[in-house]
């Protein structure tokens, strides 16, 4: 497992900013020499400490027009078999695993209220989720 030093949380907050930022201008962002960025990207692109590059396209510009964020409540052992269930759905973005009230945090989205409404029932009728609360995202800041 890597341990992250302070550069290479700040090279990573960059990289969330900008993952297509030229080594050179990492390096005058990061006030390090581009070997050393090199050296760093390298080193946690091997460790599996970074696992890829990606595109964030802004919500208004993609296919999906409705993003929501649905707090979902597993009953007893049926948390495995409802996560199976749920990564079947082409409209599941990201689906966490947490503690306190909810089990699971899903990101979903969806064309359109009536596609997004589709995917509410689907989710709802899982055997096992015995309970959910869904927020509709608005917009990023």
């Amino acid at each position: 497992m890597h341990v992250f030093d302070e550069l290479d949380r700040r090279l990573i907050a960059q990289l969330r900013e900008d993952g297509r930022a030229p080594v050179s201008k990492l390096a005058t962002l990061l006030g390090v020499t581009r070997a050393t960025v090199q050296a760093r990207l390298d080193r946690l692109l091997d460790s599996g400490a970074i696992l890829g590059f990606t595109v964030r396209a802004r919500q208004d510009h993609g296919p999906d027009g409705v993003q929501a964020i649905m707090m979902i409540e597993v009953s007893g052992q049926s948390t495995t078999a409802v996560i199976r269930r749920l990564r079947g759905l082409p409209e599941l973005r990201q689906l966490h695993s947490t503690n306190g009230k909810w089990d699971l945090v899903a990101h979903l989205t969806a064309e359109s209220l009536t596609d997004f409404d589709r995917v509410l029932r689907e989710v709802r009728a899982v055997q096992g989720i015995t309970n959910s609360e869904t927020s509709i995202l608005l917009s990023s800041v």
